[in-house]
């Protein structure tokens, strides 16, 4: 079988062990004859795996007392209603750097004003916006920290001046983190952390139970809370509802080996930073191709290109070419088109070193 080398912008790569660990335990976990999508999320073993991997959690991100670690079903774009419904009294403040984001203010004006304090739509979200203001007056302030559809990346920490919320989907476990300078961090589990189907919530707990003044929404429905999940009955966390135990587990297993194998965040993020740039130095240099996102804000995750100006007339072959040589997910998001390679956490530095191969090939069949 023809190696594949997968790139895709989500569901994307796992690491072996995960699948393989997964694999055994659909057909008998915790070594009780009944396999994973069969047991009941109250057996001792089960409840054993949500705690542990919670503590994964927590020793990866140094995660401090006051904040809970939620697991819920769906995906971001649940979680784009769910945050302003706990934190939006009267208005929030977003920072509109891509598609994402932009959904995620749609969700908060349902329930009050938002203040998009910068926007870089106007040069096709290639940029992350600078030297915006953000008005004190807000509930909070809300970052999408990795934009997957045009390859751009807020890569630090930022020091904000009310409730800081962030998106971090795409980008989550791929560098360490000061989870003190977040009220709340959330995002789907399918990048870094397991497949699709669950989210990740970190939440300060002192800051939920707030809504007092909106007239819609107020009370919560129990299942919009956070609090409902964030019980302090153990037995309860994130388990109110059946909770969903393949992607959970899967993300046990994940996180299993970016703390074992790779020993931990630090780690990690040097390895994403070294396929990052091979990747980028080859797209800079190959007369073929150039980037789109601005180069100090590139996404060390997703990795946005077109032809080169004078090749566009190209970019079906080399698409067909890539695809002859085992590479997988590569074309551009549909709305902006050209080319995407994603470098998740799972993905191999043998796999970019593939990918910069091709490139090179093809701008030699072609000089």
């Amino acid at each position: 079988m023809k190696k594949a080398y997968n790139f895709n912008a989500g569901p994307c790569p796992l690491p072996k062990e995960a699948v393989e660990s997964t694999i055994n335990a659909i057909r008998d976990f915790d070594n009780t004859g009944i396999g994973l999508m069969e047991i009941s999320h109250r057996t001792p073993g089960w409840e054993r795996t949500m705690e542990e991997t919670r503590q994964l959690w927590r020793d990866l991100l140094n995660i401090p007392e006051g904040y809970e670690v939620l697991f819920l079903g769906g995906g971001a774009s649940t979680l784009f209603l769910d945050i302003p419904a706990n934190f939006l009294n009267k208005k929030a403040a977003y920072l509109q750097t891509g598609v994402w984001a932009k959904k995620a203010g749609k969700e908060a004006k349902l329930f009050g004003e938002v203040d998009i304090v910068a926007n870089s739509e106007d040069k096709t979200y290639s940029y992350i916006p600078k030297n915006y203001t953000i008005p004190t007056d807000a509930d909070y302030f809300h970052i999408t920290t990795n934009n997957t559809i045009y390859g751009t990346e807020i890569k630090y920490d930022m020091d904000c001046p009310i409730k800081l919320i962030a998106d971090m989907s795409s980008d989550i476990m791929s560098r360490p983190v000061d989870v003190t300078k977040y009220a709340c961090i959330y995002g789907g589990a399918q990048k870094n952390v397991g497949p699709a189907g669950v989210t990740f919530v970190i939440v300060k707990k002192e800051l939920l139970g707030q809504i007092t003044d909106r007239q819609y929404m107020n009370p919560l429905p129990t299942m919009v809370d956070f609090r409902t999940h964030a019980a302090e009955e153990k037995k309860n966390i994130s388990m109110f509802n059946t909770p969903p135990v393949l992607p959970i587990f899967v993300m046990h297993e994940t996180l299993k080996w970016v703390k074992d194998t790779i020993g931990g965040l630090e780690n990690m993020n040097k390895i994403n930073t070294e396929k990052s740039k091979i990747l980028y130095d080859e797209i800079d240099r190959n007369s073929m191709f150039r980037g789109t996102a601005e180069k100090e804000d590139r996404s060390i995750m997703n990795h946005c290109f077109v032809m080169a100006e004078g090749r566009e007339a190209l970019q079906d072959e080399f698409m067909a070419f890539a695809k002859e040589r085992g590479m997988v997910g590569i074309k551009g998001h549909r709305s902006v088109g050209g080319f995407r390679a994603s470098l998740y956490n799972a993905v191999t530095k043998e796999d970019v070193e593939a990918l910069v191969a091709c490139m090179q090939d093809f701008e030699k069949a072609h000089k």
